[in-house]
């Protein structure tokens, strides 16, 4: 929830951010840019770390940082101590998110994730929804630092939670030994794909720039899976680069968040460019996509348990998609109840892929490996939305190229188009999950030895 309610609370606070220490545009941006790039780089080798020295060490390591970090630019002398501080943030923020995951799966057995996931997605939806409403009032009362002052309590509550309680061991599997060359590929390579994105919507998809870090990015990842072929130690245990349940569920949360965000941030530009809509107008037209989140997360839960993740996975895609093609067929004269609508399907749908899909990913992790499946599942989250503000972006672009500018409704639909295929090809991976809901099968006893049986048999 800390995490959530920090990343949409910015958003508010960056105006003031910005007039208070004299930056520039580029330097606001990277007050974002530099968090995503630490903590969407980290994630993986955060659960690797908590899978070999504790989850519950790793959170409580990561909540204090967090909140240091939090505190730290609370008190910036300037944007570039904030820029700083906040790739500070992002990197403990690594650490504390694939633990949670990882708690879970160790606390509860795979029949009985799906509600407790469900309760932690609508957690994040609730702090999504109140980020930008709460970061309002601290702005506009306390200034633009209150917005980090605020979560130092919240940090102190939590690490004292994360000591007091008592939480399993991990079972260990083989060598704990990290693969520095692995990690290192690993690191650099997420680093320069997240950034290619995140500047797609100033550079565009066809500069130099942005093919070159691509490219980049691409053949730094070939190295990479060539070298985890051949390492003793893969920072990527085969036991899950090989799980199918695994891979699918987190290429589909890759898709289907990419679709979900480029589709809010190209609504959201709509509704206040084209629709002339204040912020907070805007905030409420799209409360029905958080409302349905959080309600539909529990529902969701009791569908994984009843029909299993692939069915309620294409539901939940299916949801997604339908929400996105009723959002590109708005236009300045659509009745609010269409996108009120839209918006809903869209949360729903959301809410679905993310309940079944983790917990897929966290019930099907392997013994002693539901940190590093907990940060490939983070990650993935990282990365889509930067993916699907991207392609909204470029697609955004080429239909203003077309010359359909003076079309809002028309531009709409262009820009949403890539978003709806990107999301229907969800159905994919989405099909490679389990038929049926994961059962719990206790562990066996141990059979006495055969001499204690012959003895007994020998008495009369």
């Amino acid at each position: 929830m800390i995490v959530a309610l920090d990343g949409t609370i910015l958003l508010v606070a960056q105006p003031g951010l910005r007039r208070d220490l004299d930056a520039s545009v580029a330097q606001v941006q990277w007050t974002s840019t530099s968090y995503l790039i630490a903590v969407a780089t980290l994630l993986v080798v955060a659960g690797r770390l908590g899978d070999r020295y504790g989850h519950a060490r790793l959170l409580f390591v990561g909540v204090l940082g967090f909140g240091a970090a939090s505190t730290g630019i609370a008190l910036a002398p300037t944007v570039g101590w904030v820029i700083a501080l906040r790739a500070a943030q992002g990197v403990f923020g690594a650490l504390l998110q694939p633990a949670t995951l990882a708690l879970l799966r160790l606390a509860y057995p795979p029949d009985r994730l799906g509600t407790p996931i469900a309760i932690r997605t609508s957690a994040i939806a609730v702090a999504a929804g109140i980020g930008p409403v709460l970061g309002g009032i601290l702005v506009q009362h306390l200034g633009w630092r209150a917005v980090f002052w605020v979560n130092a309590p919240v940090v102190l509550v939590i690490a004292v939670l994360t000591l007091a309680v008592r939480t399993p061991v991990p079972e260990r599997t083989g060598s704990g030994r990290l693969d520095l060359t692995g990690t290192a590929l690993l690191t650099v390579a997420l680093a320069v794909v997240v950034h290619a994105l995140t500047e797609v919507p100033g550079r565009g998809w066809t500069a130099g720039s942005t093919l070159l870090e691509l490219i980049g990015g691409l053949v730094l990842l070939t190295a990479l899976v060539l070298h985890e072929r051949r390492a003793g130690h893969p920072i990527v245990p085969r036991a899950v680069a090989r799980s199918v349940p695994v891979t699918a569920a987190m290429a589909l949360l890759l898709v289907i968040s990419a679709g979900l965000f480029g589709a809010l941030f190209r609504a959201t530009f709509y509704l206040q460019d084209s629709l002339h809509l204040a912020p907070l107008a805007t905030g409420l037209r799209v409360l029905p996509l958080t409302a349905l989140m959080v309600l539909g997360a529990p529902v969701a839960g009791a569908a994984l348990r009843r029909y299993g993740p692939r069915h309620a996975a294409i539901a939940g895609t299916a949801l997604v998609v339908v929400g996105i093609a009723q959002l590109s067929r708005l236009g300045p004269t659509s009745p609010w109840p269409s996108m009120t609508v839209a918006f809903a399907a869209l949360g729903a749908g959301f809410a679905t892929v993310m309940v079944t899909a983790t917990g897929t990913v966290v019930g099907d992790a392997p013994p002693g490996c539901a940190g590093v499946v907990g940060g490939l599942k983070q990650t993935a989250m990282n990365i889509g939305p930067s993916l699907g503000i991207a392609v909204a972006a470029g697609a955004t672009g080429a239909a203003g190229a077309t010359g359909s500018t003076g079309g809002s409704a028309s531009t709409m639909s262009l820009s949403l188009l890539p978003l709806a295929v990107l999301a229907l090809l969800g159905l994919i991976p989405a099909r490679l999950l389990p038929r049926h809901p994961a059962r719990h099968v206790p562990p066996r006893q141990p059979a006495p030895p055969e001499r204690a049986v012959a003895e007994v048999g020998e008495r009369p």
